[in-house]
């Protein structure tokens, strides 16, 4: 017998498989449980893979505790290039803190993190760009990527998610991300503002953006540790004193033999700290090992003077999921670490729990990952990629961004060598906004936490005291403060 219906009624039917098709995704893409956590999630927890032509981006999005459908959506990058946004999940402000080694030395166990960023937003963590941590892709051509690449799939990304999670279009938006995300982090939100003007559907609420001791600028980044380093009291006023004489205040980009020397001494007062946190100790994992430099594909903007005729272990040049030690930012190829250490240990960083946890075949099946003969395994930093630099100087974007009127945080842990708050202090000030303002302290319970500076246009400049170089694994408490105070736009 057939049936016919009315043809507002098969409208009516057609709508309700759309909606039905719509809401499929982020049902399939639900987090019902973990292993090595009991209890009940403080919200719901999202996962899975947003497709870009082959390329298959990995995000874990985590609802805010709060009010998730008022309170904003935070977009998180790691840096590297090359790290996976699971370093910020794992050991930063994600939903869980992680303890190594279960009761029967298993898996990690987990618990709730009091201090977690989605207690007061909603967080996405993307693996970003293809071939880092989770996210992939099946030709092999995209794994050679750069900035500006990077910030278009990452924009791409966005408003298919956003299409996914509709629900979520009207809450403010914020990108945020620490270290080589300096670079990620504005220059994507430079393609989102862009793209809004445009009227590229669908509409991001963008309100902003944060950057945790981001590089930026290789003449502010690239002269601010051996100012860091004196006023830590890490070299002598004799040494400071010679080096200014010799380099004039240059010391990125050494112009005499004389300088490279004096650069030499301060390389070796400071060469067995650990660079992202100078008051912690250098964790050194069992496996690894010092090359030589002749053995290192360096490229040579990255190498020192005399580096050829007299080759230094690579100990003394610091790599890591951040910047490499007293090598700012350079158009061109940037190295990841596995490319220039014959290892996957990050010196002076113990990543074995992450790296335990994300390679359990449970947890990949919990996550919804694709099967590790297609994704990968997943690695703190990878080699997979490589990488070009080819943004140049990020203070045109942010002052490109500031004066359109978006809120910016540039937020240094004042403990971190890697990239010291000194450059990230001067670069702000050189964008030459009035201050409104003046340098002073702020307060977590009644302590002083840091110090700020605020800007005309919606700039401020934040210190934390005594953090490191990943501000939230160092200072959990205060982290949270200054984060939840930003997205208020109350007075940090």
């Amino acid at each position: 017998m057939k049936i016919y219906y009315p043809f507002h009624c098969l409208i009516l039917i057609l709508v309700q498989i759309a909606f039905a098709l719509v809401l499929s995704a982020p049902d399939a893409a639900l987090v019902t449980e973990l292993p090595g956590f009991s209890g009940s999630f403080p919200s719901k927890h999202y996962s899975g893979y947003i497709t870009i032509d082959e390329k298959k981006l990995y995000y874990y999005f985590v609802e805010s505790e709060g009010n998730p459908s008022k309170d904003p959506v935070v977009l998180w990058l790691n840096g590297g290039p090359g790290c996976s946004s699971f370093d910020g999940f794992v050991y930063e402000h994600g939903p869980f803190n992680f303890d190594k080694g279960g009761p029967h030395g298993g898996l990690p166990t987990l618990h709730l993190n009091p201090y977690s960023w989605s207690k007061v937003s909603s967080v996405i963590y993307l693996d970003s760009p293809a071939g880092v941590g989770l996210s992939y892709s099946r030709n092999v051509s995209d794994y050679v990527t750069g900035d500006l690449k990077t910030a278009s799939d990452s924009h791409i990304f966005l408003l298919k998610w956003f299409e996914l999670y509709s629900e979520y279009q009207s809450n403010p938006f914020y990108i945020s991300g620490e270290s080589y995300a300096g670079i990620y982090v504005p220059t994507l939100a430079y393609e989102v503002a862009n793209g809004i003007v445009a009227g590229v559907k669908p509409i991001l609420n963008l309100k902003g953006y944060l950057v945790g001791n981001g590089v930026a600028d290789d003449v502010f980044d690239g002269n601010a540790l051996v100012p860091f380093a004196h006023g830590m009291g890490l070299i002598s006023d004799e040494l400071f004193e010679a080096v200014n004489s010799e380099c004039n205040g240059i010391y990125y980009n050494p112009s005499s033999r004389n300088c490279e020397n004096k650069l030499s001494k301060v390389d070796e007062a400071i060469k067995d700290l650990n660079i992202y946190d100078i008051l912690e100790p250098c964790y050194h994992a069992p496996s690894l090992s010092i090359i030589p430099l002749e053995n290192v594909n360096l490229p040579l903007s990255f190498r020192r003077l005399g580096e050829t005729e007299r080759p230094l272990p690579v100990r003394k040049r610091i790599f890591g999921r951040a910047w490499p030690f007293r090598a700012p930012v350079r158009d061109g190829i940037v190295p990841t670490w596995p490319q220039l250490l014959n290892d996957e240990e990050v010196p002076c960083t113990d990543e074995e729990v992450a790296d335990e946890w994300l390679n359990s075949e449970a947890v990949r099946k919990a996550l919804h990952v694709d099967s590790v003969d297609v994704s990968g395994e997943w690695v703190l930093c990878t080699d997979r990629i490589t990488f070009h630099h080819d943004a140049g100087s990020m203070i045109k974007y942010h002052k490109n961004l500031t004066s359109r009127g978006y809120r910016a945080l540039i937020y240094s842990g004042d403990h971190d060598m890697c990239v010291p708050f000194t450059g990230s202090e001067a670069w702000t000030r050189s964008l030459g906004y009035k201050t409104i303002d003046e340098w002073r302290p702020w307060f977590v319970k009644g302590q002083v936490a840091g110090y700020t500076q605020g800007y005309d246009n919606n700039l401020t400049f934040l210190t934390i005291k005594g953090a490191g170089h990943t501000v939230p694994e160092y200072k959990p408490p205060e982290a949270l403060e200054f984060y939840t105070r930003f997205l208020a736009s109350t007075k940090i």
